[in-house]
């Protein structure tokens, strides 16, 4: 292989991974269409333009999202380096002047003497030649996305980021939640949350009434089936709930002996059990009335959210299925992802997957055996969580949160002292990644 490289997308992964190869002497082509072909939800022609919130979330010494900064300015990120130069105040988060950080951004690498700029769409991945990262992001223009089609085959993208809930094991109340499968199989791996008449009927009652987020104008469409928000089916009568996703049917509340009026569902959400999701309970209700709202269910009264639920446009890559450890694919080993399309959320976390694959294509290039980030950071507990075998057949996005760092071989109740702990270990870790 050369020593050239060609990166395709400059939102926050793409310029993080064009200026981590740039400062390790490669020679990168990076390819933007804005400039020449706009997208729908961009303003400006400037690289690592941020779209929607200016926010790149906790700066808290002691919550995961601080951590991942920790850990990308232990990696020297060029992207972190610029929010932190043009922040404004945010209270704990690290809010930022868009425009000047853009712009900023933009000057690094027309700047840098090791990046090629080339402003126009790639249209097929045999447009580039590898090795290749592509980080194109959730709105990849269709020729390219049926570029991917193909080389992945039919069903390797999802094209809505339908999210259920997300809850923190912890916090479900076992004492009304119970774990059963439908007609007791023998496989009891949900927790269910059962509700007698009156609760159902003041639930809907309450989605009915909640406020709702409208798509953007790009994001109009109408849902499939297997994404239908809770309030769409609501709208079709009272009772639908009951027989889509809070069907009781064959789930008898030991308490009772008998099936409750309506059961939630929760399904394991990872491998260590610390996370579990709604299972269907996709929802474009404003946060505030989810958090309101599914606490009235039985057994969530103190529910922590770890993510709420979301549907909007979307396009990402089953990774577990589709992917390697190191973020290539399957099917081709020197083309590489990094953003959004790996299935990770929030900006920061796209930023850190461009990060991670510089590394990753530094040490491919160099015949050395791949190193991923120890598992007890926060860098490879992102990257875990999007490459977990186990996930495969219910694979939806997800941003860094302390379900996602592996739990402690001495288990410690006290919450704030766990992550403590946990803080600690992922320092250690990353701290000690061969890269």
């Amino acid at each position: 292989m050369t020593k050239q490289i060609s990166v395709v997308g400059a939102g926050l992964a793409g310029s993080e991974c064009a200026l981590q190869l740039a400062r390790m002497g490669y020679s990168v082509t990076l390819y933007e269409m804005r400039g020449q072909q706009p997208t729908p939800a961009h303003k400006t022609t400037d690289f690592a333009e941020l779209v929607c919130s200016n926010s790149f979330g906790s700066q808290g010494e002691h919550s995961a999202p601080g951590q991942l900064k920790w850990e990308a300015a232990h990696l020297k990120s060029f992207i972190l380096k610029a929010a932190q130069d043009f922040s404004v105040p945010a209270g704990q988060a690290l809010g930022i002047d868009r425009e000047k950080f853009a712009a900023h951004v933009t000057d690094l690498i027309t700047a840098h003497p090791n990046i090629k700029i080339v402003r126009q769409a790639v249209n097929s991945l045999d447009d580039v030649p590898r090795p290749t990262v592509i980080a194109t992001g959730p709105l990849t223009h269709e020729p390219l996305a049926e570029s991917l089609k193909q080389h992945f085959g039919q069903d390797f993208l999802y094209f809505f980021d339908a999210i259920a809930p997300i809850i923190d094991a912890d916090s479900i109340n076992t004492e009304i939640a119970w774990k059963a499968d439908r007609y007791d199989k023998g496989t009891p791996d949900y927790f269910n949350c059962p509700m007698n008449k009156e609760e159902y009927n003041n639930f809907i009652k309450e989605i009915e009434l909640a406020r709702k987020i409208e798509p953007k104008h790009f994001e109009t469409t109408d849902f499939f089936e297997g994404c239908m928000p809770i309030e769409v089916m609501v709208e079709r009568g009272p009772q639908t709930l009951r027989f889509g996703p809070m069907k009781p049917i064959g789930l008898d509340d030991p308490r009772t002996g008998r099936y409750p009026w309506a059961v939630v569902q929760l399904r394991q959400d990872n491998k260590e059990a610390t996370a579990y999701n709604i299972v269907g309970f996709q929802t474009r209700m404003a946060y505030a009335e989810q958090t309101r709202i599914f606490r009235m269910i039985p057994g969530l009264e103190n529910a922590e959210f770890l993510k709420l639920g979301s549907i909007h446009r979307n396009l990402f890559i089953n990774t577990p299925k589709m992917l390697n450890k190191d973020l290539s694919s399957k099917k081709d080993p020197w083309l590489f992802f990094a953003g959004q399309i790996t299935g990770v959320e929030g900006y920061f976390e796209s930023t850190c997957t461009g990060l991670m694959v510089a590394h990753f294509l530094n040490q491919k290039i160099q015949d050395r055996p791949l190193s991923i980030p120890p598992r007890h950071s926060a860098f490879g507990s992102l990257l875990n969580a999007i490459t977990d075998d186990f996930k495969v057949d219910h694979f939806q996005p997800t941003n860094i949160n302390f379900s996602l760092l592996p739990p402690l071989e001495t288990p410690i109740r006290d919450k704030t002292a766990r992550k403590a702990v946990q803080i600690k270990l992922a320092r250690e870790g990353l701290a000690n990644w061969e890269i």
